[in-house]
């Protein structure tokens, strides 16, 4: 049996259909690892593109910054009547003579090198900042990341939650159909999970903000669905963070400090080639001269522009020697302000592992004893249910205390590595 021809067309269209999404479904969610989002930020970020464009371009002027100017060539021709004796000609060899000037400009020596090497720094500067500009967005993502991993544990945690009043709730019924409590202790479960409820629309709602701003950072589409983050990344061993030995790498690596280094160096040769301006700068020439069709004459040729402007290059010398002083300063503040963040994250990494151990080792274990007391209890009719409700409280406390004290162990960590310029 033959399929008409449209039927055929159909149904290979279908199957094509089928088999996209198909692919679609099995290829997994962007967002379940940071790896996976770095990866994606860096190929496709417009704002690290420009960044890294523009330390190419950069790199590019400083050939042309330290190349000799183009020669330049002048043809004058002469008495182009010969006297009156005949109607004018542009022919070079029917005027009278033809002069051909061949001039090129040569700076006073070590200029192009000066020019040269300010270039080169520049554009040092400009890698710079595409590094810091690397480190900056890696680090919001590396925080993102870890927010919506709060945000995502939170919310399961209030369903877990709200679950179990669910059964508390049943069993405040039983008892009060029992007679054994009063009808308070159910009114109390219900209202306890309208609030819980409350909280879930509140956590989704900061999650989608939270997806809207991960998207933004990827340069994907607000609504762009992301992977629940699987887990977070290890924080490095005590021994690893020790402040004289990352204190030394941030003023080795930090993007900021590289700037400011090759801005200083910049504004010393930048200094340099002020003080060589008071010496002048050359054009020398070669001028072969043309009668007829035979070349007779030759000349050369030597200029030079006089420096008798001092008082415009004294002011450019002192502009010179501020911008220097400048450059300075700022590099000192920099490296002060630089130090200081490491400092600050590092106490703050040192005091989240700390609270999330006693967290876990004393607080949760503590909480959980105490509610499986207050649970039973309240069944055996020896406290009431607002003890049972303050002891469950006390457990979703400590497990979010934990998670909050490992999520802000990544905040630090994220900030201490955007300091570094790299992963520890």
């Amino acid at each position: 049996m033959k399929l008409p021809t449209s039927s055929l067309r159909f149904l290979v269209l279908a199957l094509a259909w089928i088999w996209g999404t198909a692919a679609q479904a099995q290829e997994p969610l962007l967002g379940a690892s940071v790896d996976s989002l770095l990866d994606y930020a860096q190929a496709h970020n417009p704002e690290y593109a420009a960044m890294r464009l523009e330390a190419d371009a950069a790199s590019e002027r400083v050939t042309p910054t330290g190349a000799l100017p183009d020669p330049k060539l002048r043809v004058e021709l002469r008495d182009i009547t010969k006297f009156g004796e005949q109607s004018p000609t542009l022919a070079p060899d029917r005027v009278g003579s033809t002069r051909y000037l061949l001039m090129q400009d040569v700076p006073w020596f070590g200029k192009r090198d000066l020019k040269r090497g300010i270039a080169e720094l520049e554009a040092e500067g400009a890698k710079g900042r595409a590094m810091g500009s690397w480190a900056d967005l890696s680090a919001r993502i590396k925080s993102a990341y870890a927010q919506l991993y709060y945000v995502h544990r939170n919310e399961r945690l209030t369903r877990e939650i709200l679950d179990l009043m669910m059964r508390l709730e049943k069993i405040a019924q039983v008892r009060y159909a029992g007679g054994l409590s009063v009808q308070q202790d159910v009114i109390r479960a219900q209202v306890e999970q309208t609030g819980m409820k409350t909280e879930l629309i509140a956590l989704e709602n900061e999650r989608r903000q939270l997806q809207a701003r991960m998207n933004a950072l990827l340069a994907r589409a607000a609504g762009a669905p992301l992977a629940e983050p699987a887990q977070l990344r290890a924080v490095p061993a005590a021994e690893q963070l020790g402040f004289a030995a990352l204190a030394e790498r941030v003023r080795a690596r930090n993007p900021q400090l590289f700037t400011e280094g090759a801005r200083v160096k910049s504004a010393e040769k930048s200094r340099e080639l002020a003080y060589k301006n008071r010496y002048p700068d050359f054009t020398f020439g070669v001028s072969p001269i043309q009668y007829e069709n035979a070349i007779e004459e030759w000349e050369l040729m030597v200029e030079l522009n006089l420096p008798l402007q001092q008082d415009a290059r004294r002011a450019q010398e002192r502009e010179s020697e501020a911008m220097l002083s400048a450059a300075r300063a700022r590099a000192e503040a920099t490296a002060n302000q630089v130090i200081a963040e490491l400092s600050e994250n590092l106490a703050g990494i040192e005091a989240a592992r700390r609270s999330e151990m006693l967290t876990g080792s004393s607080l949760l274990p503590q909480a959980e004893l105490t509610f499986r007391a207050a649970l039973a209890g309240y069944e055996n009719g020896k406290i009431d249910f607002a003890t049972l409700l303050d002891a469950q409280r006390q457990i979703r406390q400590a497990k979010l205390s934990r998670i909050k004290a490992q999520v802000e162990a990544q905040l630090r960590l994220a900030e201490i590595e955007r300091l570094l310029g790299e992963d520890l």
